[in-house]
């Protein structure tokens, strides 16, 4: 026993020295590269003296690093997550400076550009140079990741599983790849992770599910982690009785949708047990959480929205290569958006502003920080894991789901598949991955790129109200403005007639090529009968414009109905798959509008896009080009990669007390998968009492930790 720890304790000196000595050589060589950035005396020093001014700098600068660092970024944790990647440099850079500052003699100057520079290739090559002698050392590697979870389950007052036992397993969710798109990118080669748990025989299946109506994250997650997404229609939505819009990506309706589910489902969520959850829009019932959107909107001492930027970006190697890649990045993205725009490819939006930067956060930022997560998850022995991986997602909106774009971001997040299979190694607990989505997305113009305007001013010029000038200069705008000007004989503004000054402005909210327009004065669901007193060309404007597919409308007579061109109209019990509107977009489409047809906060009117089923292209009412939240194409065909050991989807969903069905559908559904597979080698999740779970959810006595 005493043996190996002299053993280990020699080892782990002998890689400081490495490390110490690499370093110096760097800041040396740094010197005499670089011109404002010196290691002698103005009067020169001999060549022992210039070296042992530089491995006093790199010893200097490695203990500030090691001792300062944490503690600046701890307290930097009330800036924004992205000022804090911004501002990696300059506190990295500031380090050096004392650290010069702290050589004997003064001898280390360096202007302060220069120490930015100085400072971010040391950190790098003091990490590269860490992490060349670990790889050679798996015991070490394993002993110090160790190290750190047990570090973080103290901190955070909870304690992992760990040790021997049944496996743990972890679910990483590829935020908006379809089933086609992955099993495509498999088969390239592009995924080659991937490929190889398709090819071995006793890896891992691939079976498709399909969404709800609602085909984005909000619902999904909701549905997956939670067990409910009931009353989700859209990812946005309005609610008449508080007139609050509700938006699936702000954290205080993430906080609200997930009490309400927990409310329904009486059950903490699916992560309950010894539980992690990273990156999400919901918590799933975890203890362990970081970046986890439900919990941002948190007041006081259970706040912890960034707690999980800190356990990264502690170590100043993490932060300096990330911030590299961020930089990366932004150029990587302007010089793809640079070179469309040269090429004149079709379709495309615009990709300026603060987007790159916003692409960089979601493809490295988040992505660095979820999986150094999920890894210190697994050292930890947590029980189940869930992490989101949205670097996908924000590409595909802006670039196309099978651009050339998409496909290089598909490729590093199998990388980064590898390196979680490759931990798991060493974990202290065997693991399961268990690879899914939650949407794909459905390529497409955007309505306003195709037709001049958009859903919001097809909306007013069918209502009579004022349409924006740049929709009447073009021709599409014209001929909705001719239809409306044909049923009402009213002008569009900007016409010599005065415009009707009492109607509603209704609210027209967008989710991809999903539509939902409520009219905020007509309490209640506004039926078709009063809509068509209100305002007698709008339905049949919307009905029977190119780039709708269907509309679903309450009547006082039929109940709802969905409505199509030509005057289709079709009530919602006799709904058929396949057929009226229906018929392009394939099965499942008629249950799936039954379903949100029953929510209470469903739109007064629902408006789904076209859909070509022979491109598969939709129509989003948002800028994007590829698109997500209502039906029609790749969107609704997400999919699940699962071990060949654990039990099929669907006997899965029959034991858990669904119905046996010909394939998985619904969120919540795939919810039901997940729970079976956790209890197959964990025992029952118990779930939590009602009330503790809403009071946790809320923040006033959640008892849950922040985590890595």
């Amino acid at each position: 026993m005493g043996d190996g720890r002299w053993r280990t304790a020699g080892s782990a000196l002998m890689r400081v020295i490495v490390v110490w000595g690499v370093s110096t050589v760097t800041l040396l060589a740094l010197a005499g590269i670089l011109p404002d950035f010196q290691l002698q005396s103005d009067d020169g020093d001999s060549v022992t003296k210039t070296a042992f001014t530089a491995a006093w700098g790199a010893g200097a600068f490695g203990l500030l690093s090691a001792l300062v660092w944490p503690v600046l970024v701890r307290a930097l944790l009330i800036v924004p997550a992205f000022v804090l990647g911004m501002l990696v440099f300059f506190l990295n850079g500031s380090l050096l400076l004392i650290a010069l500052w702290l050589i004997p003699d003064g001898r280390g100057a360096a202007a302060p550009e220069t120490a930015v520079v100085v400072a971010a290739v040391m950190s790098a090559v003091a990490s590269a140079t860490s992490t060349a002698l670990a790889v050679h050392d798996d015991n070490a590697y394993r002993r110090r990741l160790s190290r750190l979870a047990q570090r973080r389950r103290r901190r955070s007052g909870t304690g992992g599983a760990g040790g021997e036992g049944p496996p743990g397993t972890v679910f990483i969710q590829l935020d908006g790849v379809g089933h086609d798109v992955l099993a495509q990118a498999a088969a390239d080669g592009v995924m080659p992770t991937v490929a190889h748990w398709l090819a071995d025989t006793e890896g891992h299946r691939l079976t498709p599910w399909r969404t709800d109506w609602s085909s984005q994250t909000g619902a999904s997650q909701l549905g997956i982690l939670h067990g409910s997404n009931h009353d989700v229609p859209a990812f946005r939505w309005y609610e008449k009785e508080t007139g609050d819009v509700m938006v699936s990506s702000r954290p205080a309706s993430a906080l609200e949708l997930q009490r309400r589910a927990i409310v329904r489902t009486h059950d903490g969520g699916l992560l309950t047990v010894d539980g992690a959850s990273r990156g999400n829009l919901f918590s799933g019932g975890a203890d362990q959480l970081a970046l986890v959107l439900s919990m941002a909107a948190r007041r006081g001492k259970g706040r912890r929205s960034r707690a999980g930027y800190f356990a990264y970006f502690s170590d100043p190697a993490n932060a300096v290569r990330t911030a590299l890649s961020f930089v990366a990045e932004v150029g990587r993205e302007i010089g793809q958006s640079t070179r469309a725009r040269i090429r004149k490819e079709a379709p495309r939006i615009k990709r300026g502003g603060l987007y790159p930067f916003i692409r960089a956060f979601a493809t490295v930022v988040e992505r660095d920080v979820v999986v150094s997560a999920v890894i210190g998850d697994m050292f930890g022995g947590r029980t189940a894991v869930y992490a989101d991986l949205v670097a996908y997602d924000e590409v595909a909106h802006h670039s196309g789901p099978r651009s050339r774009d998409a496909e290089k971001v598909l490729a590093r997040l199998d990388r980064s598949l590898a390196l979680i299979v490759k931990v798991a190694e060493h974990t202290p607990r065997d693991y399961r991955v268990v690879l899914l989505s939650d949407h794909g997305q459905s390529p497409g113009e955007t309505f306003a790129g195709v037709y001049g305007l958009t859903l919001k001013d097809l909306v007013r010029a069918g209502s009579g109200l004022p349409v924006p000038r740049r929709a009447q200069r073009t021709r599409s705008g014209s001929e909705a403005r001719d239809a409306v000007r044909t049923a009402l004989h009213r002008p569009v503004a900007g016409g010599e007639e005065k415009q009707p000054t009492k109607a509603s402005d209704p609210v027209v909210l967008a989710s991809g090529n999903l539509g939902l327009i409520s009219f905020p004065d007509i309490d209640g669901r506004a039926s078709q009968e009063q809509l068509d007193r209100r305002h007698p060309a709008l339905l049949g404007t919307l009905a029977n414009h190119p780039g709708i597919g269907f509309l679903l409308v309450h009547s006082e007579h039929d109940g709802s109905v969905v409505l199509g061109r030509d005057g289709t109209r079709i009530p919602v019990a006799e709904l058929k798959d396949g057929q009226g509107p229906l018929a392009p977009f394939g099965p499942g489409a008629a249950d799936a509008i039954r379903r949100t047809d029953t929510f209470p906060h469903v739109a007064d009117v629902m408006v789904n896009s076209m859909y070509d089923p022979g491109t598969g292209t939709v129509h989003a009412f948002e800028e994007q080009i590829g698109s997500h939240g209502g039906l029609g194409g790749e969107q609704s065909r997400p999919f699940l990669l699962w071990p060949r050991e654990m039990t099929d989807p669907l006997e899965a969903v029959a034991a858990e007390g669904g119905r046996r069905a010909a394939e998985l559908v619904g969120a919540e559904a795939v919810h039901r998968v997940l729970r079976r597979w956790l209890r197959e080698v964990s025992g029952p999740q118990v779930p939590v009492r009602t009330t503790d779970a809403v009071r946790g959810a809320d923040g006033d006595d959640a008892g849950t930790g922040a985590g890595v």
